[in-house]
């Protein structure tokens, strides 16, 4: 995210009515709802997550259990228990 000034990009006009809500301060302007990409679609962190949770149920159904994958994978016993939970419920790939 850049900053842009306000004063460049709009008009006049619309500048002072804005300074009416907010003087001097900086303002998130959000993107359009259609315009908003899903998460992790820019990088490959939702890819490697999906990797990890399979990896993990593969474990569990090996029978490794709940607290060993806890901590072998840096997680909370919860964390673990809701990723056995959503991928018992995926379709089969």
């Amino acid at each position: 995210m850049s900053y842009q000034k306000a004063n460049h990009l709009l008009p006049a006009e619309l500048v002072e009515l804005i300074q009416q809500y907010v003087d001097g301060e900086s303002i998130y302007i959000p993107k359009k709802e259609e315009n908003k990409k899903p998460w992790g679609s820019g990088t490959t962190t939702r890819r490697e997550l999906d990797i990890r949770n399979a990896t993990i149920y593969a474990d569990y159904l090996k029978g490794i259990h709940t607290s060993t994958l806890a901590e072998k994978y840096y997680l909370s016993l919860k964390s673990i228990q809701r990723i056995i939970l959503k991928e018992k419920s995926r379709p089969m790939r």
